[in-house]
């Protein structure tokens, strides 16, 4: 019997340089997209996937994310004071009843392989989820993750998330080759991390969404180093490949690399242009800078 996806492991310990100064004190993924940080996006997506458990991999000094959805008993008695019922109730479902949020360290930066084994003591050898908070999915249907635990829940094996990337972008990404199987499925025949382009199996490039069968964490523990000497979560899904199918899923919504300037930009904007309210005042923004 196929064991239901209940918890996430969210790696949120990186330094988020490509930010700096802003995220010296304030962590990449509390980062807003409009009116709320990046890392609430996809708790969000977790939750809608029947996510249960929430599991922070911090540095250990990144307190301000599990803050973030901790509950805050002044700040509601002020709004419920004010009477801003309205902004009260969004604060209320940052975490939906029922949901727990625990917390692994990762002391060093050795990769994210290594952010994914830190947990393993919280998930125990139950199958489980990876979302990367800065690939941030919009979805007009069901979420990515969803979709993914959707087709683990029919057949059981690992799915790991794939898009088509300009080919020479291979050397930023995972890269997966598939092939289609009876059921319509992508099985992965081969996955390289961070390969040169003209060594690119394919370009179906690996993003940041996975559902994992426990037994990758003995398999990453016995992996050493790979590109750029980190301890690689790709690599340990080859190595998962030689004793399970693993799948690839191109999923339905729009992927925003929100570890990048552009990338968060551009979400903030896409997710402006969705509100009626902002779409019209933008709009009305951008005729006049043209005009100018």
């Amino acid at each position: 019997m196929t064991r239901s996806i209940r918890k996430a492991v969210f790696p949120v310990a990186g330094l988020g340089t490509r930010f700096l100064p802003a995220t010296k004190a304030v962590p990449k993924e509390l980062l807003p997209v409009l009116d709320k940080p990046l890392i609430q996006y996809a708790v969000e997506e977790a939750c809608d996937a029947g996510i249960e458990t929430i599991i922070l991999v911090t540095r250990g000094d990144k307190q301000a994310i599990s803050q973030h959805f901790a509950r805050d008993d002044a700040l509601e008695a002020f709004l419920e004071q004010k009477g801003s019922k309205a902004v009260l109730e969004r604060v209320r479902a940052i975490l939906p009843s029922g949901i727990e949020v625990l917390e692994a360290t990762q002391e060093q930066p050795l990769g994210l392989g290594h952010a994914v084994l830190c947990a393993s003591k919280l998930v125990g050898n139950e199958p489980f989820a990876v979302i990367l908070p800065d690939d941030m999915i919009r979805s007009d249907g069901p979420g990515a993750l969803r979709q993914m635990v959707d087709i683990y829940e029919q057949c059981g094996h690992s799915v790991v998330a794939v898009e088509q990337i300009p080919i020479e972008d291979a050397s930023r990404y995972g890269v997966a080759a598939v092939e289609e199987n009876s059921r319509g499925l992508l099985e992965i025949q081969t996955v390289v991390e961070k390969p040169a382009p003209e060594d690119a199996p394919s370009n179906l490039g690996v993003v940041g969404r996975y559902v994992l069968s426990g037994e990758i964490f003995e398999l990453l523990r016995h992996l050493g180093t790979g590109a750029g000497g980190e301890i690689q979560l790709t690599d340990g899904i080859a190595r998962l490949m030689d004793i399970d199918t693993v799948l690839a899923h191109p999923f339905e919504g729009q992927r925003f690399d929100c570890g990048s300037r552009f990338g968060l930009v551009q979400a903030t904007l896409e997710y402006a242009m969705a509100d009626d309210e902002l779409a019209a005042q933008i709009e009305t923004f951008l005729a006049a800078r043209t005009r100018t």
